[in-house]
């Protein structure tokens, strides 16, 4: 174990020393890497699923839930958007050496920001081996080296990732030791790695509450902890029943094992009947397992061939990351927000509605990183949102808040420019 970490902590220097020869290089450069990764990638792809395939495996005799093993999957569409996503990073503006915010003082100073990387990124994650692609080229297109500790449970996976995403980089201009893969699935490198503050600038972890937890708690850098999603979709009074149907299957079917799907169903009274009964048929052809209140219940038992449950205290406010949904019926707009604001996460909620005073209230009272009218909460990602790809989703208020690009990987320094001004 002592050869481990003295390992880690010669990649965490290495690492270091890249960050001050990325911070300077050119946005051709880094381009060209980013296209040569996403190359790479697709050349490498038998390679890639075949050792995917063994992870899933190990994984699915281990006991691993549904949820995880969907996040582990790798196939050659999924690996295919992944290098499309490289490239669309790849064609987003470099927000290295922005200059805003300019202005000139009555004395005479030009006072403003520039933009600059952050140093060195750590990131701690379970079972995605997606991030291990997204993370690195994230971090190299805004000037940044990478620490990439993943689980145990897709080794094999990210190592098989990782290793053409380094060569493909150095080959075109990216400092060695820009990206650094710890190979030991060891819990103590997690350990000695939080403690590494002269090396790591900003710890992101990704994975399951108990693993953010403890990285928040344990970490003695700055850590951006998020991806807990327990979303609501409220349908109000006002909404249109057929747009409200297709928004709720499309946020709790579309890909129900990921944090943005939809976990509580908000139904106002004066709605319900009509909506519930519609919804309620729709999950049923994907087979989706209805956890009601009393109300619900009441409306939904004459209706044949629905998975109904009654709903337990314990079903609000819990991500369910299956094909199972916690439905009520609320009184008013002010008990939605009620609700919400009692059991959510800050990931991602949305309205259904045509009032558009009921939208601007939502807009405005809900206390969340992405807050959506008319619109599935299925968008909350940094590829819909054009930022190409993200190392997260944020759900605290500092640093960075909702899906984490390009942008969020950089601070900024003051610049000041005088003409031999001194302080009177």
């Amino acid at each position: 174990m002592e050869q481990a970490i003295k390992e880690l902590e010669e990649r965490g220097k290495a690492a270091k020393q890249a960050s001050k020869k990325l911070a300077f290089l050119s946005t051709e450069i880094k381009n060209k890497a980013l296209l040569n990764i996403a190359e790479a990638l697709m050349s490498r792809k038998d390679e890639i699923l075949s050792v995917n395939a063994l992870d899933l495996r190990e994984a699915e005799a281990s006991g691993m839930g549904a949820a995880m093993l969907d996040r582990l999957l790798l196939s050659e569409s999924r690996l295919e958007a992944i290098s499309q996503d490289v490239k669309a990073v790849a064609a987003l503006p470099d927000p290295v050496g922005e200059i805003y915010e300019m202005r000139t003082l009555a004395n005479g100073l030009q006072v403003g920001k520039k933009r600059v990387p952050l140093g060195v990124i750590g990131v701690i994650y379970e079972s995605r081996p997606n991030v291990t692609v997204d993370i690195s080229v994230l971090c190299l297109k805004s000037g940044n080296s990478v620490i990439l500790r993943g689980g145990k449970e897709a080794l094999r996976s990210n190592s098989a990732l990782a290793k053409p995403i380094q060569e493909a980089a150095y080959q075109t201009g990216i400092p060695e030791g820009a990206v650094q893969f710890i190979e030991s699935a060891d819990r103590a490198l997690v350990n000695h790695m939080l403690k590494m503050r002269d090396v790591i600038d900003l710890l992101i972890p990704r994975g399951g509450a108990e693993l953010i937890k403890f990285v928040a708690d344990n970490a003695t850098m700055p850590v951006v902890a998020g991806g807990i999603g327990v979303c609501h979709t409220y349908v109000d009074k006002s909404a249109n029943i057929e747009k409200a149907v297709a928004i709720a299957y499309n946020a709790k079917v579309q890909r129900p094992t990921v944090c943005n799907a939809l976990d509580t169903l908000l139904v106002h009274k004066d709605i319900a009947e009509p909506y519930l009964s519609l919804i309620a048929q729709e999950w049923a052809k994907a087979d989706v397992e209805m956890h009601c209140d009393e109300p619900t219940l009441s409306i939904l038992r004459p209706i044949p061939l629905l998975k109904l449950l009654p709903a337990t205290k314990e079903d609000w406010g819990k991500e369910f990351l299956a094909l199972i949904a916690a439905v009520k019926i609320v009184d008013s707009l002010d008990e939605a927000l009620h609700h919400i604001e009692v059991y959510g996460s800050g990931h991602s909620e949305a309205i259904v509605t045509e009032d558009y005073s009921a939208a601007r209230r939502f807009i405005n009272e809900v206390d969340a990183a992405c807050v959506y009218v008319n619109a599935s909460t299925r968008f909350t990602d940094g590829g819909q949102f054009g930022l190409g790809a993200e190392v997260g989703i944020s759900t605290q208020k500092f640093q960075a808040r909702g899906p984490m690009g390009l942008k969020e990987l950089t601070s900024y320094k003051w610049i000041i420019f005088g003409n031999g001004q001194v302080r009177p």
